[in-house]
């Protein structure tokens, strides 16, 4: 249902379409640097962690899934 690499891939384009590096991103989400890439593998899927990672990039956790390509969040 879900393609854990295409999630991975949203958030690290995210992340440079703000200037951000991921890094940057993970460290202030109290994330480890190897968050990414265990969600790339579907090792971390937790959605913690996807909240985490919407709520500091401002987009919509459903926009990281790759159930929308709106990543604007509903207010």
């Amino acid at each position: 249902m879900y393609n854990s690499q295409e999630i991975a891939n949203r958030i690290k384009s995210t992340a440079k379409q703000q200037g951000k590096s991921l890094g940057e991103v993970l460290s202030a989400c109290g994330l480890g640097i190897n968050t990414v890439s265990k969600i790339s593998k579907g090792t971390d899927i937790l959605t913690l962690n996807f909240a985490k990672i919407a709520d500091y990039l401002d987009c919509s956790v459903d926009y990281l899934l790759g159930r929308t390509d709106n990543p604007e969040i509903n207010k």
